[in-house]
């Protein structure tokens, strides 16, 4: 096996910075053109990355089992490690803080979905990593949650709710757990089957809200998010209907404990938070601190 890694999911979130992490050490990267032979672009690789996630949360019930069984197919072809963007939905509205010890107890159909896979992999007898983190942001990166809805009116001066402000919650900087993930494919006595939890930040909307405030000089309001016309709109936008049922992650306070991260990988820095803040703020709105 060479340090090849193949990247399915490679235009997306956490595939694009995949690519990105793999191939700044020395990786030769390859990148899964969706329909393609999966089994044959996997020949030769060490690892098969799996960020291929329908968009949107469209149709999980069907194309998340689908795309879980090709990836077996060519992890059992290639002898590859696969490594797995884990989630925490898995986990319900049980207490924090959660880890690899915690019981998966979904209180959603996706929750059940990302379950039952992980269970797949678990069963299955194939290497595999799953790299467990929260929602994703990145200033550089549109499209994720925090631009798209919370963020979405900062220029007007104000930043959007979607639950409870004084939240905790765990967010994942994609360039962070890119190197995460790089860093876990370089060690070389992890269990077959390795559920690692990535902390990354844990903030709530009134940290981010003074983070903005103390760069720029200007107290963001913050806004609750209309959820009333997602419920109106449910019965005929499959996203409305989707994002409804995952509403109750946004009031529950909720931390990932990454001690066994911080056991296999001790030197790992992460971005400072202030830093990726910043990385959502154009120049212009920035002062000297």
């Amino acid at each position: 096996m060479t340090r090849t890694v193949l990247i399915l999911g490679a235009s997306g979130g956490f595939g694009s910075a995949a690519a990105a992490a793999f191939g700044a050490v020395g990786w030769q990267v390859r990148r899964y053109r969706r329909g393609g032979d999966m089994a044959a672009a996997a020949g030769g690789a060490a690892l098969i990355v799996n960020a291929m996630n329908p968009p949107d949360y469209h149709d999980w019930a069907r194309q998340i089992p689908a795309i879980t069984e090709a990836v077996m197919v060519a992890a059992r072809e290639s002898g590859a490690r696969v490594l797995i963007p884990g989630n925490v939905y898995v986990f319900g509205d049980q207490p924090g803080p959660w880890s690899e010890a915690t019981p998966h107890r979904p209180v959603s159909r996706k929750g059940r979905i990302r379950a039952e896979m992980e269970a797949r992999w678990r069963e299955s007898g194939l290497p595999v990593t799953i790299l467990r983190a929260g929602d994703f942001i990145d200033g550089a990166r549109t499209g994720l949650v925090l631009d798209r809805v919370v963020l979405k009116h900062l220029a007007k001066g104000r930043i959007t709710a979607l639950g409870d402000a004084s939240a905790v919650r765990a967010h994942a900087y994609l360039p962070d757990l890119a190197r995460a993930a790089v860093a876990l494919a370089e060690q070389q006595d992890l269990p077959v089957f390795a559920d690692i939890p990535f902390a990354g930040h844990g903030f709530s909307l009134n940290d981010l809200a003074g983070e903005i405030a103390r760069q720029t000089g200007r107290a963001p309001a913050i806004r609750a998010f209309p959820w009333w016309a997602l419920r109106l709109a449910a019965p005929v936008w499959e996203l409305a209907r989707e994002l409804g049922e995952m509403r109750y992650l946004y009031n529950h306070p909720h931390r990932l404990d990454d001690a066994r991260f911080k056991a296999l990988i001790p030197g790992f820095r992460a971005t400072p938070f202030s830093e990726v803040v910043a990385g959502y703020l154009p120049p212009s709105a920035a002062r000297a601190t």
